[in-house]
């Protein structure tokens, strides 16, 4: 025993030697997993940064807090800190409180941003990077704010446009399952105990109803709509979909010219913010460009960009571009090149963006009138051809009935 305690003696003196002889400022082991684990728990990690998703208001919110506070003088570290310390729990205040300890660590903003996509898109990134290069982020982020509020609007009155003729949609499958299947069947009963035929139209009808009814069938018939549906998402994924997809957007009677005043309105609004703000014009397009989801938006971009770098200017750039492809033709109204060229001439480009972009935003307001004015009523149309076929297929029978009994 007395040996034992003399060799754990030993031991312990020899681990205390060996921290003391360990120069000051060092750690052992255990101290340095202790302190990593209470600076894990000090600063939140990243909840899941490429598929966390905020609220639009959420981000319009931010955005504007932001730009105030920066605009007031307020440090950017310390700003999202203030901002992080107001917002409610969830979501938005564990990606402000990560990104601020990121901008701490010495990153920039944007790329503080660019680990959440989804809340920040590639234009949101593109006009906070061209900001950090020109010094106007308060301001670049208060024409952000607007333009967010702008699509949030534009969202709105679309989905307003299209809430009536959804609710009527919804009460006419109600109704048509309802005839269908309860009240159709009665008189089915009815026509074959006295061995009568229904009408042509109520037959089909039948016929129709016996389909919904069987499961076997429809089982097949929702297998190959999902198997459909998977192999056109794929396909509007591949480059030959999207040709065909932006074309059909872009093409589309009173559709096709909301979709290009939207995305002309956005482009203009890019352009004008970041001209005026001291950017270049080939980082302006670029941004212009990632901000357009449509292929034909994006391929004239492109080409204007490469004019440009080839030494035309930017309204025969853009002009030169349109006539390059014959999706492209009518994406630029003549009457804007026009106003460019005059921009260019006086020195005043941005101004003249902005304003193109005013024009387009309320040419765009007109466009959403124009479709809700024509959805609505050719809604009703369709449901109502639907609703009034299967009425008449039911109705026929009832006008027969008492003649069918008597027999």
């Amino acid at each position: 025993m007395a040996v034992s305690t003399t060799e754990t003696t030993e031991k312990v003196d020899f681990t205390g030697e060996r921290d003391a002889a360990k120069p000051a400022g060092s750690q052992t082991q255990n101290e340095r997993l202790a302190a990593a684990a209470r600076s894990q728990a000090a600063v939140p990690a990243r909840r899941q940064p490429y598929t966390a998703k905020v609220k639009q208001a959420e981000l319009i919110l931010f955005t504007t807090q932001l730009s105030v506070m920066l605009d007031s003088g307020v440090v950017l570290s310390d700003a999202l800190d203030a901002i992080e310390e107001q917002a409610e729990q969830g979501t938005l205040k564990m990606i402000i409180m990560d990104v601020a300890e990121t901008v701490k660590s010495g990153e920039n903003f944007s790329e503080a941003l660019a680990g959440y996509p989804k809340v920040f898109n590639s234009m949101f990134i593109s006009m906070v990077r061209a900001s950090e290069a020109s010094g106007k982020m308060a301001e670049m982020l208060r024409v952000l704010s607007g333009y967010l509020n702008f699509e949030a609007e534009t969202r709105k009155r679309i989905k307003g446009a299209l809430t009536y003729p959804f609710i009527m949609a919804i009460m006419a499958v109600i109704a048509t399952g309802t005839l269908m299947l309860f009240v159709l069947p009665r008189f089915t009963k009815i026509y074959e105990a006295r061995g009568a035929a229904l009408p042509k139209i109520t037959q089909i009808l039948v016929s129709f109803s016996k389909i919904l009814g069987d499961f076997q069938v429809m089982t097949g018939v929702v297998t190959v709509a999902i198997l459909v549906s998977m192999a056109l998402y794929y396909w509007a994924g591949t480059l030959t979909g999207r040709r065909v997809i932006d074309f059909i957007k872009i093409r589309t009677p009173v559709l096709g010219t909301m979709f290009i005043d939207m995305v002309v309105t956005r482009s203009m609004r890019i352009m004008a913010t970041m001209v005026n703000t001291g950017v270049n014009l080939l980082d302006s397009i670029e941004v212009m460009q990632g901000s357009c989801e449509n292929y034909y938006f994006q391929q004239l971009w492109a080409g204007t960009d490469e004019k440009i770098r080839d030494g035309y200017q930017l309204s025969e750039s853009i002009l030169i571009s349109a006539g390059g492809e014959a999706g492209r033709t009518h994406l630029i109204a003549p009457g804007i090149i026009q106003m460019l060229r005059a921009g260019e001439k006086s020195g005043k480009l941005g101004e003249v963006c902005d304003k193109i972009s005013v024009f387009y935003e309320k040419k765009l307001e007109a466009s959403i009138r124009d479709v809700t004015a024509l959805v609505e009523p050719l809604m009703i149309t369709i449901l109502g051809a639907i609703i009034g076929t299967i009425a008449i297929a039911l109705l026929l029978p009832v006008f027969r009935i008492s003649s069918v009994i008597a027999h």
